[in-house]
């Protein structure tokens, strides 16, 4: 039954999604207050994440580190870059900018991985990616952000990787140390992983909404469309220089994905905590974005 039900909120998420931010919108106020927990509901879904990672994904970097090094690489340079260009060629507001960045300098999305396997993409090498990129983002990340909106930020490097650190590594950790030592109730856990999965990312992206609903009234179409361009720039990016580094195809899509597909949820946490709740409308909206364009290009692909 719990299986069923995982999988029914897994296939319904986008529709979650919708729902949640309707209801940031018809009561503000309540969901605004639950920006306060939205990095404590990120290191939860980031415990999940711990849960599942088997030391046997991390095979693929040795056996062929190539592809994982080109994916790794091309997830912390293109959308970050494209971040950079995108918040210049369109003049963006101090806050929007800072958000569009946040998402770029972000590692991959697990759904990311779901997407691989649907488009028939080199599941392994995906996942990869993703763990790698996740691992690395304590460090990179903070980094990357600094690099890029140093001309809109006002807060230290140093709080902002122990941010990183406090939702993405922490977590994980503890979820990889629970696998470790309660193989059953990990095991029994990671069946339920997708529901709490989604009802906290509604739960994000409600209370973003809430926070920011006058901005998004006042900015939304702006947002979405920058949005959807970086997203889509993404996976454009993501195949071609995978192709002109000649990538198998299936590594192709994947790195594709991986780079089209951020982990959002860290972004909006980021921007949340250290910035106004206008910068984390960005990385809510990419939330929704990327779990559109998503299955259309998984299924794209897997018909072709």
């Amino acid at each position: 039954m719990l299986t069923k039900v995982s999988r029914f909120a897994t296939n319904t998420f986008l529709f979650w999604m919708l729902v949640a931010a309707i209801i940031g919108f018809v009561f503000p106020t309540e969901l605004a207050q639950i920006s306060k927990y939205v990095p404590y509901l990120l290191g939860i879904v980031m415990i999940g994440m711990g849960l599942t990672i088997d030391p046997k994904d991390f095979k693929i970097v040795f056996q062929a580190p190539r592809s994982v090094i080109i994916g790794v690489i091309l997830q912390f340079t293109v959308m970050p870059v494209t971040a950079f260009v995108i918040a210049k060629v369109f003049q963006l507001p101090p806050e929007i900018a800072i958000g569009v960045i946040l998402v770029g300098c972000c590692p991959g999305g697990t759904s990311s991985n779901v997407m691989s396997y649907l488009a028939k993409a080199n599941v392994a090498l995906s996942v990869a990616i993703t763990s790698v990129s996740t691992l690395l983002a304590p460090i990179v990340t903070p980094a990357l952000i600094f690099l890029f909106a140093n001309q809109w930020l006002n807060v230290s490097f140093g709080s902002m990787l122990w941010s990183v650190v406090q939702v993405v590594l922490i977590p994980i950790i503890i979820g990889f140390i629970l696998q470790k030592v309660f193989k059953n109730f990990a095991a029994k856990s990671a069946t339920a992983l997708p529901i709490v999965s989604v009802i906290a990312i509604s739960l994000i992206l409600a209370s973003v909404v809430g926070g920011s609903k006058s901005q998004i009234l006042q900015t939304g179409l702006l947002i979405f469309a920058v949005v959807i361009l970086h997203n889509i720039v993404g996976y454009a990016l993501g195949y071609g220089l995978a192709k002109v580094l000649k990538l198998e195809r299936a590594d192709k899509k994947a790195v594709s994905i991986e780079v089209g597909m951020q982990n959002s949820g860290l972004a909006v946490s980021l921007a949340t905590v250290h910035f106004n709740p206008l910068a984390a409308v960005p990385g809510a909206v990419f939330s929704l974005v990327h779990n559109i364009t998503g299955p259309i290009l998984a299924r794209y692909w897997s018909k072709k």
